[in-house]
């Protein structure tokens, strides 16, 4: 039975973010709330596979769906716009709203309240763009879109979105007909994937990736590694490692193996927080890209920024406010004593702090006990794709460097990351036979 309040109504919840923990939130509360879901674009894309895109463009249809009609069929409102900023007052969250046209233009201002929300607004990947614009994720934020490298194409559609790879694509094929010298800065596993996929597709580029760290895949086990440096060698990309990335530096680039410099640079580290909407006294002064990232307690309930070393600070919003995923700070303390230490920016984590958020908000209609998140297992799974043809999985990896184990690799690994991929849209799009494949991932009976 939904569960309801004393009037016998739903409570009103606003979702901000319709990526994977935000379509998650909806598929879990639609029974118990009132959903409102609000997105500054139209769609939602698989970010763990829009690298290929770019390079196969056909890719992309099957990695992005328009989310009003889904949104529909799961009885949740959708709203197309952008949150300009996010208050509490006389027990409301209140939400202020710039919707978006049909035409792209933003129509006016709609002040909104809600009993409770749920963030799920995610982050960039451009750590060294003033607004952290990049490839990796359309630029939809309207101080970014006044700012952006490509001003004339509005990512808040989805055909803007696919203009944009088609864009990309052409000018790859141009670069590979002058094989031209590419550089990829960061051999993370975004900086692995890309490179893999740039070779694969275009294989008379000239590619170099380079790291500060003595090796690929940063703190990810030795084994797996060495299978990705293996293959990288075996298909010709050059691999720099110990050095920073000083493009203005000619002594960087002779190291580097290119006097005469790269063609075309793509930076593949870090992330940026893009959490505009929110109070500052919420965001942190620290942190990746600069800082900006909401603060949470061990409740997944946003918070004031703590005071001195105080590991938490006050919840704020009376506690009706959850951060989930890439928006919120990603960890609880200070060092070496976490009380949760920092989880890794990538899909897993996140829709499991959705699914801790989902039982919390349960609890707080049912004035029962909340429940204190952890450090999500699945955190350390990485599924790394060298291609479309070569990948390797790695699980049980945490914080400390070098942990994990690479348990899968080669063929089968890339078949279990396309299986990954196309359930999770299924699953995403409400359909019948996603949610089963993943519907145990995050019920699991202690979480519920």
């Amino acid at each position: 039975m939904p569960l309801l309040s004393v009037q016998n109504v739903k409570p009103r919840l606003l979702v901000i973010g319709g990526q994977f923990s935000g379509t998650f939130v909806c598929r879990e509360l639609r029974q118990d709330f009132d959903i409102t879901l609000v997105d500054a674009k139209e769609f939602m894309e698989f970010t763990p596979g829009i690298l290929r895109a770019f390079v196969r463009p056909s890719h992309f249809d099957s990695l992005s769906f328009t989310l009003e009609p889904v949104m529909v069929n799961m009885r949740v409102k959708f709203l197309a716009g952008e949150v300009k900023k996010l208050g509490f007052e006389d027990g409301q969250v209140q939400a202020e709203i710039k919707a978006l046209n049909g035409d792209g233009e933003f129509g006016g201002l709609m002040n909104l309240n809600f009993d409770y929300c749920v963030i799920c607004s995610g982050c960039n990947f451009g750590p060294f763009h003033k607004w952290g614009e990049s490839l990796w994720f359309p630029t939809i934020h309207e101080v970014a879109r006044e700012e952006s490298e490509w001003p004339d194409i509005d990512e808040r559609f989805l055909e803007g979105r696919r203009r944009h790879i088609l864009q990309e694509h052409e000018k790859l094929a141009a670069l590979n007909d002058r094989r031209a010298a590419v550089l990829v800065v960061g051999a993370g596993f975004i900086g692995v994937e890309w490179v893999t996929e740039l070779q694969h597709f275009f294989p008379q580029l000239q590619l170099t990736i380079v790291d500060v760290l003595p090796r690929c895949l940063g703190p990810l086990p030795e084994r797996a590694a060495k299978y990705c440096e293996k293959y990288m060698n075996r298909v010709g990309i050059r691999q720099v490692y110990d050095i920073k990335y000083d493009p203005a530096s000619q002594s960087f680039w002779d190291q580097v193996g290119l006097p005469m410099k790269a063609e075309r640079t793509f930076v593949c580290i870090g992330v940026k927080a893009s959490n505009y909407f929110m109070p500052q006294e919420t965001l942190s002064v620290r942190g990746p890209g600069g800082g900006g990232w909401i603060h949470f307690n061990q409740k997944l309930q946003v918070t004031l920024r703590p005071r001195g070393n105080e590991p938490l600070g006050e919840t704020w919003a009376e506690g009706r406010v959850f951060a989930v995923g890439d928006c919120n700070y990603g960890c609880i303390g200070n060092p070496p004593d976490w009380i949760m230490p920092p989880v890794p920016k990538v899909s897993f984590p996140s829709e499991e702090q959705a699914a801790h958020a989902c039982c919390n908000l349960r609890a707080m209609i049912s004035k029962k006990e909340l429940k204190n998140t952890y450090w999500p297992w699945g955190a350390g799974m990485f599924a790394t794709s060298l291609g479309p043809r070569d990948a390797c999985f790695v699980m049980a990896a945490n914080h400390q460097k070098g942990s994990g184990y690479m348990v899968n690799w080669w063929l089968p690994a890339a078949w279990q990351k396309e299986l990954i991929e196309r359930t999770k849209i299924m699953e995403c799009r409400d359909c019948t036979v996603g949610r089963a494949v993943w519907h145990f991932v995050h019920h699991r009976p202690f979480l519920q």
